[in-house]
């Protein structure tokens, strides 16, 4: 599974608003990894930032 589909796996099944490092506890990812996906799904708008430094899936 690719590193994108991961985290946004762990947003929805949190079902929270989380943290970079949250999201590297839940799915073992390196932390530039999880950086760079989260940038990724920013930028397609699959995510969203209900606070700041904080981010759910839409």
């Amino acid at each position: 599974m690719e590193a994108k589909q991961q985290v946004l796996d762990a947003m929805k099944k949190d079902g929270t608003p989380l943290n970079a490092g949250k999201i590297v506890e839940l799915t073992g990812l390196d932390r530039k990894v999880v950086d760079k996906a989260m940038t990724q799904l920013k930028e397609e708008g699959a995510i969203e930032s209900p606070k700041r430094c904080y981010w759910q899936a839409k």
